[in-house]
């Protein structure tokens, strides 16, 4: 039934200008705004839509991962931009925050609005 079609994933923010630069500035990823929603492109044909929600609640779970080959790296280039990465009980954390638990190496990041982002490798 669906096997054709181009589905697509959506998370809501408080702030849409925020959200903004956020994506397209700190994560440097292509941001299009339409009709007060942002369309963002995550490579290939990858979409993820984030519209503002007045009661915005942020998610308690990741809503995007990033796959990266190099986390080290990835990790120290969004710093440098500003980002912090959270740090989790119950998961074997360096002190950059990456977690080292099973065949992939994953650090947390929030968004402005408080949504649960990630970069990940694969080992």
């Amino acid at each position: 039934m669906f096997e054709n079609t181009r589905a697509f994933g959506s998370f809501s923010v408080n702030d849409v200008p925020a959200a903004k630069r956020f994506y397209g500035q700190t994560l440097g990823l292509q941001v299009t705004e339409m009709d007060g929603m942002l369309q963002i492109g995550t490579g290939g044909d990858g979409q993820t839509m984030v519209y503002q929600k007045p009661d915005h609640a942020p998610a308690s779970f990741t809503v995007l991962n990033f796959p990266v080959d190099n986390i080290n790296q990835a990790v120290d280039q969004l710093s440098e931009r500003g980002v912090r990465f959270e740090r989790y009980e119950g998961f074997d954390m360096d002190e950059k925050g990456i977690a080292h638990d099973g065949g992939v190496h994953i650090a947390w990041f929030k968004d402005p609005a408080g949504n649960i982002l990630s970069v990940l490798q694969e080992q």
